[in-house]
């Protein structure tokens, strides 16, 4: 009799002190988190610098064995690869360590209790918007190059390309920078050739009709976000030349069809005073003009389509004065791709990916 009431009293026992378990021992039993995951002393975003030079967005990474596994901050939180021989850990961890701050009170704490994300901070997001504007997408895959200062937008075959245009003073003196040839117009002489070419065909030949060319234009500029009147830095035209308001006529961009002889393409004078008044004018068709966001690129869009035949982009810095240093092509869906194109570029999967095994 005595050892049965032990029983139960052993059995009572056990079954109270498991009532009124403390949280501390109940949390024992909770699996751990990872502490780079919650280290509070962590930034909301890393840069996980590239033996390149480059660097990728990142909200937390890991080096496993000889990879580098991360979530990504440019990618919605993807989780990326990456073989670890890319990475420059130690200017990844001096950039953490630069940038590492605590945060600040209750707020912090409360934002990860509820779970959100961390918020990227500006800085870094400011950063990599400037970054991007250098070369922004015009196209998907499809970027502007930091290597050209001038482009056109073209079509070959189904698939999107930007084709590199030189300038041309009409000497064959062919330049891939930004030059100024002033030359002054009459708007009451009869027309007469202002630009001679040699050759009857331009060595760029677009298969569209209504390429979009881009002009790189620096950080030195003082133009509208968009519209026709625009104001560029010119990489060298005289100093006394003031910068107009927003709405004036100077820098205007106008495509002008050329006059195809035996040996030549000749580029007609025209009324440049006219421009932007609505009032048409032979073998001269008048552009949109766009900066694009970042003030590093004008975007240059012909008004109406342009029919098969040669052309030369020219700038007209007054109603009485043009730029004689033009960018010549030609429009014609039946010719071959040009030479030194830039194609899409899709984000390789074997860099940014799952490696793949060897």
């Amino acid at each position: 009799m005595s050892s049965l009431l032990s029983l139960r009293l052993l059995a009572f026992a056990l079954a109270l002190s498991l009532a009124v378990a403390t949280p501390e021992r109940l949390a024992i039993a909770q699996s751990p988190q990872d502490s780079a995951d919650s280290d509070p002393g962590k930034p909301h975003s890393i840069h996980l610098i590239l033996k390149d030079g480059s660097f990728q967005i990142v909200t937390s990474y890991k080096v496993s064995h000889n990879i580098v596994r991360y979530t990504s901050a440019e990618r919605g939180g993807a989780i990326e690869e990456i073989p670890v021989e890319l990475v420059d850990l130690e200017a990844t961890a001096r950039w953490e360590k630069q940038h590492t701050q605590r945060p600040s009170g209750a707020a912090g704490d409360e934002q990860n209790a509820l779970g959100q994300p961390p918020a990227i901070d500006p800085e870094v997001l400011k950063e990599e918007e400037e970054r991007m504007s250098l070369t922004p997408i015009v196209a998907p895959d499809l970027r502007l190059p930091e290597q050209e200062d001038v482009l056109a937008l073209d079509t070959f075959q189904g698939s999107p390309e930007l084709v590199p245009l030189v300038q041309s003073d009409g000497d064959l003196n062919r330049s891939t920078a930004h030059s100024m040839l002033k030359k002054a117009l009459n708007p009451i002489s009869a027309p007469h050739s202002i630009v001679q070419l040699k050759g009857t065909k331009s060595f760029v030949q677009l298969h569209v009709d209504t390429p979009i060319i881009y002009l790189r234009v620096g950080d030195d500029t003082n133009v509208p976000a968009s519209g026709n009147a625009l104001t560029v830095d010119t990489h060298g035209a005289p100093d006394h030349e003031q910068k107009p308001d927003v709405n004036s006529a100077t820098s205007r961009y106008v495509v002008v069809r050329a006059d195809v002889r035996v040996d030549a393409r000749l580029l007609m004078s025209f009324n440049a005073a006219q421009l932007g008044k609505g009032l048409a004018q032979n073998d001269v068709t008048e552009t949109h003009t766009e900066l694009m966001r970042g003030g590093h690129w004008l975007k240059i869009t012909p008004a109406q389509p342009l029919e098969f035949g040669e052309y030369a982009l020219l700038e007209v810095i007054s109603p009485k004065e043009i730029n004689t240093a033009v960018w010549d092509f030609g429009v014609h869906s039946a010719a071959p791709e040009n030479r030194d194109v830039i194609h899409p570029d899709p984000r390789k999967a074997g860099l940014l990916g799952r490696p793949k095994p060897e």
